[in-house]
């Protein structure tokens, strides 16, 4: 064809944020179907310095200019290009696209169909898969009795029974299995010689293949859907029908698929059987459960996540996953390898940010709005080093919907700065808070306590609700967080969306703050997390508000962990104190008056979190909820760790259908809706109001 013309010609190749773009000489090769390119062309005679395979790439002009294009390949590899202008751009995209589309369609036409293709492949997995014990015979298709068949004119489709639901549900099942084993047996493969686990077409198999069953999970579930509606007669107002998140994660394909799925219960540990028949939520008690502190005992648990384990032996699993993402895409329903995770629930980690109670409850002890707001930021800044779990960045796990954490603190009143000064708390010694051994149990009398709840409010969008309070210093902290994920490159970036109130109800003040942004840096190499943007903290009543920026390291140069900020009277827009350092070793404050202020926080004390033992926590509770988890994650079994997690989504995601079917709301426990915030449901500043008036009327 005229249009299949080998073109070549000097195109800009964007490399990385350091080099930037390059020149270098490209040659279209219509014949074999490849993209290659030259540092210039004298070298073309060399070999090239890259190579793409075309068929099944995608070429895209780019919004950002009418000069640049890429070019993504199948295999997940993509080239930025830049032509000189908008028409040489064009020449390339057209000829880069019929190119494109020539190849793959001669892969469709070279290929015979699959009724005639040998699934040697898959015939050499598993002997436990589904397919193999009951119909060793049959290939896919045969599953699905695919073939075109007109229906006799003016008879209509018959309505699909719940038995056919059944049977295809059955087949599908068998098709999952040798599909599964057609992936373990490419992952098998050799990693070189004449057929390798890394070859294309093997590759674009494994994610066609992976494809097909996602698009068939969601045709089931719109059938579901459907039948249910002919049972009422119509679908259920408010019902949409829309594409699912994945029913087969890329996490369950890089284990081999090995105990993802299982033909029948009796195959199931008793603890996965145990999670999957948790009764719906909202059919087990939604009522508001009072926590007694006296049945939480100090935390025993020190799950730091400092050694790499896993993560150094799943490297390849980790190029796999990074080869299916794109920049910007939004990781929420993505599901990630158990290996990353760390072994604690999101809503556990928002409690490990209060491991400094004494520096909470001595905010509202400041004897003036100067230095509350100081003290409030001195506390907020000290509370994101405790909340990591060692140098290693890993990923908690994402809460269910309806799952709750409850814990408390205890700590002496002694310990607790006064409005005499604000240095006491700020030099201890890096130990645990010990209370005082007092048989006769006085040493409540003389301690403070702090109260904490959570809830996961919201499966999509992900948003947790959490709620503070120590009753004796008339303070609470209420706040909502929506966690969005993105995928940066070399980096995860998550952009923690919400606000959070502190009321200080013995002066009648409420602080509103916001919350940084997190980045998961390095995660091909030794993943480790740095905090950035800009936090503002606000008291209207006061006047008094501040400004703090966290600080992304800079490619050259530069501190990590960098943080500043400051603190002001806006009505005179005087800056009273300055704040610099590092938010996870030592911060300066510099007070308007000249004095300088520095916390060490390596040696900051901690107070260990009082939290119910397991058997006394409901089916819910975060740590119940995942405790066979994180016992398999301590045991170093990652797949048993994948099998339970898998258990627990599934479920969620059952229930979520089930409530959308039936019409059911989701019904908290904890939160109430408010506006586009969540509010706990028993608040201090209510529950103090009640009183307040009970007594004025009492006398």
């Amino acid at each position: 064809s005229d249009h299949m013309e080998n073109i070549c010609g000097y195109l800009m190749k964007y490399t990385n944020l350091v080099t930037g773009w390059q020149y270098r000489y490209f040659v279209l090769n219509n014949d074999a179907g490849l993209l290659e390119y030259f540092v210039n062309e004298q070298s073309r005679h060399l070999k090239p310095r890259g190579t793409l395979q075309l068929a099944g790439a995608v070429i895209s002009p780019s919004d950002e200019d009418s000069h640049t294009f890429t070019v993504n390949a199948a295999s997940g590899e993509q080239y930025k290009l830049r032509a000189t202008d908008a028409k040489e751009r064009q020449h390339w995209v057209s000829r880069l696209q019929i190119c494109t589309q020539h190849h793959t369609e001669a892969i469709g036409k070279n290929n015979p169909p699959l009724k005639s293709r040998s699934f040697s492949l898959a015939s050499q997995g598993s002997a436990n898969s589904p397919g193999v014990q009951r119909r060793p015979s049959q290939n896919a298709v045969s599953f699905f009795n695919v073939g075109h068949h007109r229906l006799p004119t003016g008879k209509r489709v018959p309505i699909m029974q719940p038995d056919h639901l059944v049977d295809v549900r059955e087949m599908m099942s068998q098709a999952e299995g040798q599909q599964r084993d057609l992936i373990r047996s490419i992952e098998c493969l050799p990693a070189s010689g004449h057929l390798t686990s890394l070859d294309q077409d093997l590759l674009m198999l494994k994610a066609t293949s992976m494809a097909t069953m996602n698009c068939l999970n969601d045709c089931f579930h719109i059938l579901q859907l459907q039948h249910a509606s002919q049972q009422k007669g119509s679908l259920p107002a408010g019902t949409t029908i829309s594409w699912l998140e994945p029913k087969i994660s890329l996490a369950n394909h890089f284990k081999n698929g090995a105990a993802q799925n299982f033909p029948a219960e009796i195959n199931k540990p008793a603890s996965v059987r145990e999670e999957q028949s948790i009764a719906e939520p909202c059919q087990l008690t939604r009522e508001p459960e009072e926590i007694n502190p006296d049945e939480e005992l100090e935390d025993i648990c020190d799950d730091k996540e400092d050694d790499l384990g896993a993560v150094e032996e799943q490297r390849s699993v980790i190029l796999h996953l990074l080869s299916q993402l794109k920049l910007g895409m939004d990781l929420t329903r993505v599901v990630l390898p158990t290996f990353i995770l760390e072994k604690r629930s999101l809503l556990e980690m928002y409690a490990d940010f209060m491991s400094h109670p004494d520096l909470f409850v001595a905010i509202t002890n400041g004897s003036s709005p100067e230095e509350r707001m100081i003290r409030f930021v001195e506390y907020y800044l000290t509370s994101f080093h405790e909340g990591r779990k060692g140098a290693i960045a890993k990923k908690p796990y994402n809460p269910i919907i309806g799952e709750t954490f409850h814990c408390s603190w205890r700590m002496p009143k002694s310990s607790v700065a006064t409005d005499a000064g604000t240095n006491s708390s700020a030099h201890c010694p890096s130990e645990q808070v010990a209370l005082p051994k007092d048989p006769e149990g006085q040493a409540e009398l003389d301690c403070y306590t702090v109260k904490f709840v959570a809830e996961q409010v919201s499966h999509h969008p992900p948003v947790s609700g959490f709620y503070a309070e120590c009753v004796e210093r008339n303070m609470c902290v209420n706040a909502h967080v929506w966690t969005k994920s993105k995928f940066l490159g070399m980096s995860i970036g998550v952009t923690m969306v919400g606000e959070g109130v502190l009321h200080l109800l013995e002066h009648g003040e409420e602080y509103t703050f916001s919350l940084p942004c997190a980045y998961a840096r390095s995660i091909l190499t030794v993943p480790w997390v740095e905090l950035g943007g800009k936090v503002n903290i606000n008291c209207a009543k006061t006047g008094y508000s501040a400004s703090i920026n966290f600080h992304t390291k800079p490619f050259y140069g530069g501190k990590l962990h960098r943080v500043t900020g400051e603190v002001k009277q806006n009505m005179t827009n005087t800056v009273v104190c300055r704040v610099q350092g590092e938010w996870n070793s030592v911060l300066e404050f510099t007070y308007s008056n000249g004095e300088t202020k520095y916390v060490d926080l390596t040696k900051l004390s901690v107070t260990r979190k009082r939290v119910r033992p397991l058997e006394k926590q409901g089916p819910f509770e975060s740590r119940r909820l995942w405790q066979h988890v994180t016992e398999s994650l301590r045991d170093g079994d990652i797949d048993k760790a994948t099998e339970h997690k898998r258990a627990l989504e599934e479920r969620q995601r059952n229930e979520e259908r089930l409530r959308a079917e039936t019409e059911t709301p989701w019904c908290t426990k904890y939160f109430l809706k408010d506006g586009d915030g969540w509010v706990y449901h028993k608040p201090l500043w209510k529950t103090a109001s009640a009183a307040q008036t009970q007594q004025t009327d009492s006398n």
